[in-house]
């Protein structure tokens, strides 16, 4: 296991197939846009899924939500999009269908009993087993194996802003003034607007 993989293992806290994705990616963006790890906004990352794999791309491409260069959208899809600040060249980075499951029944078997609590420790200890044996055959795969590798057809992202906060007349609360609604002449957080305050 290289020093890199096991900061992603460490940080998201196990081994599996999705990290192992993401950590693919992230190296394979790396080199396609001939770049380093980001420490501010050299680089930005656009995921469209919220899972494993998004781990590997935080730890390996320095891309953050708080440093504003990390961008989720909820699309479902285990797609990446990178742009270098530097050049302005972006690359997607998506996987080839595969319209075999990559889960065995035994895995998938295993993985509902865990999801229910009703999984025996020797049930969790071999649905561990199948998955790193599962991400490690997935980290001896060639990249182009795995993905389709194509420039990026949407713009860049703008860098983050820093915008002056106001106090949410409801809960008293400083937001971002720009993340405020007006209702009734007073400035209102979106948590209150939702019902989260």
């Amino acid at each position: 296991m290289t020093d890199d993989f096991k900061k992603c293992v460490d940080f998201h806290g196990h081994i599996c197939g999705g990290l192992v994705f993401g950590y693919k990616a992230a190296n394979a963006a790396l080199e396609w846009l001939k770049e380093n790890r980001a420490q501010d906004e050299e680089l930005v990352a656009i995921v469209e899924n919220d899972a494993c794999g998004v781990d590997a791309v935080q730890v390996l491409t320095g891309c953050t939500f708080g440093k504003g260069n990390f961008i989720y959208k909820d699309y479902g899809k285990l797609a990446f999009t990178f742009f270098s600040r530097k050049t302005g060249q972006g690359v997607r980075i998506s996987p080839k269908f595969r319209p075999n499951p990559s889960m065995s029944e035994e895995q998938k078997e295993l993985f509902e009993k865990q999801r229910n609590n009703i999984a025996t420790q020797e049930e969790l200890a071999r649905l561990e087993a199948l998955k790193t044996k599962k991400a490690f055959e997935i980290l001896g795969k060639p990249v182009d194996e795995l993905f389709l590798i194509t420039p990026a057809k949407v713009p860049i992202p703008e860098k983050a802003r820093i915008e002056p906060s106001t106090q949410c007349t409801r809960c008293g609360e400083p937001a971002m003034s720009t993340k405020m609604e007006t209702i009734d002449g007073k400035k209102v957080c979106q948590g209150c607007l939702d019902g989260n305050n």
